[in-house]
C-alpha cells in the first residue's frame, strides 16, 4: 500500500470537510523550505543561488510552525536546500508531529549517516524520509555533479528503514532518460531496496536551474511515462500518487494548474505562485491566496508554463478530480489499497 490507511482517512476527510465548507482553494500539502543551503549542487535546482546572506540564515521553528498551522495544510514537505543543515530540523519535526501533521523530510541523504547523532527523530507514523534519487549510481551521481551520493543516499535509506522510519523515495526524470532507465530505478527502489512507496516527477522547468537544455516537454513527458507504466508496471510499483495523476503523466487526461494546493513557504514568504515560478512573495497565507491572480499560470496561460507537468501543480487538480467522481474514488481507493 502507498499511502498508510490513517494517513489516507485523515486526508479523505480533510478534503470531504472543505467540500462541504464549498471552500474553492485550500492546501493539501505545503512545502516547506526552512533554508536554501545545500551540500550539494544539482543540475536541475536554483535554490543554492540565492545570496550568501540568505544562504546562510535558518528560519526559525516558531516561524516554521506557525507558517502550517496558519494555512491549516494536513501535510508537510519540508524541503530546501538540505533540510539536515538545519541545526533545529528536529525541533520542527517535532512540533510538527505534535499536531497531527504528515510531514515528508526531503533529504539527498548525504548527513543521515555521519549527522545522526546531532538529531532526535522518533519513528512516527506521522514522519517520513523522503530520500531524493534520480538514476541508478552513475546517472544520479551525475545529475548532482558529485560522485558517491547514490551509494551514500542507499546507505542512508537502510540505514534509516533499520531505525524504524518510514522511507520514501521522490524521482526527477529529464529527456536524457528512457522508459528502460526509468523502469530499472524505480524497479530497484520497489524490489530491492523495499523503500515504503515512490513519488515521481518530470523535470519541469526551474527558471533558475543552471542546467536548461534537459527538461521534458509535455509530449516528451507522455510518451515517456506511457512506455514506463506498461506491463503492468504501474500497478506493480508502490507509487505515491492519485491513479488521475498518473493518468496524466501518460496523456490519458489533462487538468488546469491548481498551484493553490501545494503552496511554497520559504524564508522570503509565500511565494508566488508556486514552488517552480518565484513572482513575488505574499507575508501571509491569506494574502497568497487572495492577491496571487491564479488564472493568469498555467499552460496556455503564461510561456513558462508550456512544458510544466509538475506534481506540485497538477497533484491538486487529479485529487479535485477523483473527490467529484464516486467511479473514481472507489478506483483511487482499490488501486491505494
Amino acid at each position: 500500500m502507498a499511502v498508510p490507511a490513517r494517513q489516507a482517512a485523515r486526508l479523505g476527510w480533510y478534503l470531504f470537510s472543505n467540500k462541504v465548507r464549498r471552500r474553492a482553494k485550500f492546501p493539501l500539502i505545503v512545502e516547506l523550505e526552512p533554508l536554501f543551503a545545500c551540500t550539494l549542487r544539482c543540475e536541475g535546482c536554483g535554490k543554492i543561488q540565492q545570496p550568501y546572506e540568505i544562504l546562510r540564515q535558518r528560519m526559525p521553528v516558531a516561524q516554521a510552525v506557525g507558517a502550517i498551522e496558519e494555512c491549516g495544510a494536513p501535510m508537510v514537505s519540508i524541503a530546501g536546500g538540505e533540510p539536515l543543515m538545519h541545526p533545529q530540523i528536529d525541533q520542527i519535526v517535532a512540533e510538527l508531529v505534535k499536531r497531527k501533521k504528515y510531514i515528508y523530510l526531503c533529504t539527498n541523504a548525504e548527513l543521515v549517516v555521519s549527522w545522526w547523532d546531532r538529531f532526535d527523530f522518533k519513528p512516527s507514523p506521522y514522519l517520513s524520509f523522503a530520500v531524493h534519487l534520480d538514476g541508478l549510481r552513475e546517472r544520479h551521481d551525475a545529475s548532482v555533479n558529485k560522485e558517491g551520493v547514490f551509494d551514500t543516499a542507499i546507505a542512508g535509506i537502510k540505514f534509516l528503514k533499520e531505525k524504524g522510519f518510514r522511507v520514501t523515495t521522490n524521482s526527477t526524470f529529464f529527456n536524457t532518460d528512457t522508459p528502460k532507465t526509468v523502469i530499472e530505478v524505480l524497479n530497484f527502489l520497489n524490489d530491492e531496496v523495499g523503500v515504503d512507496d515512490m513519488m515521481i516527477s518530470p523535470a519541469y522547468a526551474y527558471e533558475k536551474a543552471p542546467d536548461q537544455e534537459h527538461f521534458l516537454g509535455v509530449r516528451e513527458t507522455r510518451e515517456l511515462f506511457r512506455a514506463a507504466f506498461a506491463d503492468g508496471n504501474r500497478k506493480r510499483w508502490r507509487l505515491n500518487h492519485s491513479p488521475l495523476f498518473l493518468d496524466f503523466l501518460e496523456g490519458k487526461v489533462d487538468f488546469e494548474c491548481t498551484a493553490w494546493g501545494i503552496p511554497s513557504y520559504s524564508l522570503l514568504g509565500w511565494q508566488q505562485p508556486c514552488y517552480l515560478l518565484a513572482d513575488g512573495y505574499a507575508p501571509t497565507y491569506r494574502e497568497l491566496i487572495e492577491k496571487t491572480d491564479w488564472d493568469a499560470y498555467g499552460r496556455g496561460k503564461d510561456p513558462r508554463c508550456a512544458n510544466c507537468m509538475a506534481h506540485c501543480g497538477y497533484e491538486p487538480t487529479a485529487v479535485a478530480a477523483t473527490m467529484r467522481s464516486l467511479k473514481q474514488m472507489l478506483r483511487a481507493g482499490r488501486e491505494q489499497g
